[in-house]
Formats: C-alpha cells, sequence, structure tokens
C-alpha cells in the first residue's frame, strides 16, 4: 500500500505541477478566453485582471510538489481503503472480484527507486558487528515485530550473533524440522503458499488472477545440458519444451519466505542441477500484497533459476530476490554473485555445472541445505510430473521447510482439483 501510494503521488504531483506551470505562464490567454465566454469586453476587467494575476502568482508560488504530494496521496490513501472496503464487501456476498493491477507508469516508478543500491547499503550495514549489549535488545525487538521462534535455533543466546546478518541466517536444531520420507516432493522452506497447480498456456499465477509468463521468467531456450525436446522444425509453446515424456504435465508451486521465517532453503526432492541462470533486476517487494498489484512481479526483480531433471523430467526451483534481499547464496556455486554493479537488469548469465565441472551436473537429496537469502523472500518451483501427480497443500497455508507438498496418485478428487493453487 505505501509503495502504490508513493507512485501515484509522484505521478499526480508532477501533473499538477505541470498544469501550474502552464497556466501561470498563458494567464493572459485564459483570461481573454474567459472574458470573451462571458460576453465582455477585457478592458473592463482591466483592474479585475490584474487582481487575478497577482491571486494566480500567490498560489503558484505557495504551492510546492510536497504539499501537493501529501494532498495527493491522503486521497489515494482514502480512496484505496474505500475501495478494498467494496471489495471486502461483495467477496462476502460471494461476488470474485478482480485483482486491482499497478499501470505500466506505476511499475516504472517504483522500478525507478534505486532499491539494488539500498539493498548493498543494507546487506553492509547487516555485517557491522553490534556491541554485546546492544545485541540482545536489536535482536528482541526483532524476535516481537515478526514473530520469530527463537526456541527452534540451534544457538538460543542472542549475544551469540555478533550481527544482523549471522542472526538473519541462524540455523536450527537438527530435529525441527524432519523431512517427510513418504512424499516425491517437500516444502524447499519455511514461508506461506502463495499458489500452486497446473501451468496452462504458458502463464503461471503468482497469486490468484495476477500470472506472469513462463517463458520471460525462465529466459529463452538456450540450454544444451538438459534433456529438453527442441528441434528446428518444433512448433510447440515453450512449455511443451519443457515436458520431456509423453502424458506429463507442468506444475508449480510459489512459496513466500516473510522476514521473520526461517531464511535458508533446501533441496525440494531427490534430483541433478545442470544449469545455472542468474537474472540481475530489481528488488522490489514479493510481499503478498504487492505480487497482487504488480503482474509479471518475479520477472522484474533479480532471481537463480536452478535447472535439472528428476526421475519425472524436468525440474527447477528459483530463488526470487526482494527489497533488501538482493544477497541469493548457492552453497556449491562459489561463482555466483547478485545484486553486483557489474551486472546491468535486463541480461542474464548463464553458468553449466556439467560443462565446467565435467560431470553429470550436482546431485541433491531431498532436504540436503541447498542456499540462503539475507532476510525473507520467495521460491518458485516448476517441474514435470505424472498427470496423478496431486499437492497436499492449500493457498494461504503456513508451511515448514521438510513438510510434504505433494505426491503420485491414481485419481485426482474433484476437491483437490479445486484447491489448486489460489489466493
Amino acid at each position: 500500500m505505501f509503495f502504490k501510494v508513493v507512485c501515484l503521488s509522484v505521478e499526480l504531483a508532477c501533473v499538477t505541477d505541470v498544469l501550474i506551470t502552464i497556466i501561470a505562464q498563458n494567464r493572459p490567454y485564459y483570461l481573454r478566453l474567459f472574458g470573451e465566454n462571458l460576453g465582455q469586453p477585457c478592458r473592463r476587467f482591466s483592474s479585475g485582471r490584474r487582481a487575478l494575476h497577482a491571486a494566480s502568482v500567490g498560489v503558484v508560488a505557495r504551492l510546492r510538489p510536497l504539499h501537493v504530494l501529501l494532498a495527493t496521496g491522503s486521497g489515494y490513501l482514502g480512496y484505496s481503503q474505500y475501495g478494498r472496503y467494496k471489495d471486502r464487501e461483495l467477496e462476502r456476498q460471494g461476488i470474485e472480484v478482480p485483482p486491482r493491477v499497478a499501470h505500466e507508469v506505476q511499475v516504472a516508478l517504483y522500478k525507478s527507486i534505486p532499491t539494488r543500491l539500498l539493498s548493498r547499503a543494507w546487506g553492509r550495514l547487516n555485517q557491522v558487528e553490534l556491541p554485546t549489549w546492544l545485541r540482545k535488545p536489536v535482536y528482541s525487538l526483532y524476535i516481537w515485530t515478526f514473530g520469530v521462534n527463537m526456541k527452534e535455533a540451534a544457538v538460543e543466546e542472542l549475544h551469540h550473533y555478533r550481527n544482523l546478518s549471522e542472526f538473519f541466517r541462524r540455523k536450527l536444531k537438527p530435529q525441527a524440522r524432519p523431512v517427510c520420507d513418504s512424499h516425491c516432493v517437500i516444502s524447499p522452506s519455511d514461508g506461506k503458499i502463495l499458489h500452486f497447480g497446473r501451468v496452462k498456456n504458458c502463464e503461471v499465477e503468482q497469486v490468484k488472477g495476477v500470472t506472469y509468463s513462463l517463458e520471460t521468467f525462465l529466459g529463452p531456450h538456450t540450454w544444451t545440458d538438459l534433456n529438453i525436446k527442441k528441434s528446428e522444425d518444433d512448433t510447440g509453446s515453450f512449455q511443451d519444451l519443457l515436458v520431456t515424456k509423453e502424458g506429463n504435465e507442468l506444475f508449480h508451486c510459489v512459496i513466500y519466505l516473510a522476514p521473520g521465517d526461517y531464511h535458508c532453503f533446501h533441496s525440494p526432492a531427490d534430483w541433478r542441477v545442470a544449469h545455472r541462470r542468474h537474472f540481475p533486476g530489481s528488488l522490489m517487494s514479493v510481499n503478498p500484497g504487492v505480487a497482487r498489484w504488480i503482474k509479471e512481479l518475479f520477472c522484474h526483480n533479480e532471481r537463480v533459476v536452478l535447472s535439472g531433471e528428476w526421475t519425472h523430467g524436468f525440474f527447477s526451483l528459483t530463488a526470487v530476490g526482494a527489497t533488501n534481499v538482493g544477497s541469493i547464496r548457492i552453497y556449491f556455486d562459489r561463482e555466483l554473485h547478485t545484486n553486483s554493479p557489474r551486472y546491468s537488469k535486463g541480461s542474464f548469465n548463464d553458468f553449466s555445472y556439467i560443462s565446467n565441472n565435467n560431470k553429470d551436473g550436482v546431485t541433491m537429496q531431498k532436504g540436503e541445505h541447498l542456499g540462503e537469502f539475507n532476510l525473507g523472500s520467495t521460491i518458485v518451483l516448476l517441474f514435470e510430473a505424472p498427470k496423478d501427480f496431486t499437492f497436499n497443500i492449500s493457498a494461504g497455508q503456513k508451511i515448514r521447510f521438510g513438510e510434504a507438498l505433494g505426491t503420485m496418485r491414481g485419481t485426482v478428487t474433484d476437491a483437490e482439483k479445486d484447491s489448486e493453487g489460489n489466493v
């Protein structure tokens, strides 16, 4: 909500400022036009014109962009809250309300905020060692604000963490997250299920009603180290190229990590990582509210796509960066450097774990440590599986690393079909 207010307020402030300037510069013309419309000679109003001229100069002098920004921002906030109230009333009546998606200008204004620079500054601040006497008050405030459960931490003593970075990347007790063995796909992290289900028409829903392009998210089809069908005469969609086995479909799951969640992520299945693609990009917030507001949010943000194969075909895990989360670390990849000034937005960098390591890629076991965020962000799973694969989760639920996401079954019930992916 805050970013919506800022974006629209800046936009309205700029337009208002321009209109005031135009009126001030062309004041005589507007006064003549006003006088002629009244059907009276302009010379009769010379004294009134001078008074109006002086008054308009005073108005222009008193109006400032900050005043307009505050006024329009407050007005828009009230209007937005009223709109949300109306939406809630319609939802109570059982009427489906379409999401309010941001305009391109609003997205451009948001992207113009130097979030990459701010995130780098935040990262350096996190590395500053705190005095021993200050650690407990700072960490206690964070624990209270975001509901952190320190009883699960391997080290509960707050004085042990020298800086914020160590506190964010704290490890858990060995038995805090048991890994489910009865399901083939588990949650790679703690978080909240935003959406899940089958991929349709090369579009993936980040939340209900707001989609992003599968090809834009993963990048162009140039992989040479994956067993993916591709030929010059192939007229299939990008989605069809990812499905390597007949009768399979493409599934997805989006998990949002809040600032108070455990920030490490693990392997969600037994698979082989063959390729890494790094997209330098913006670092907009991935909060569920922003995800409902900005279409293709995950395609705008910096992200690391790990692609490979599992027993059923194509498998990928994407770590999406966010505001103050420019640092994405993959434990087995020392060549990866995210949110670096040397990378420009709009490009991508490929790295093959097969050709560079001269082996079959990086083999990951289900539940094995894979990487970490610096604060909180989003994990997107995209994988191929037989049609009888079903999710054992519900949209909006809280989930923890190691808990089951889904598995193969003989049939899919109507209830499970209806539950696939909605926030």
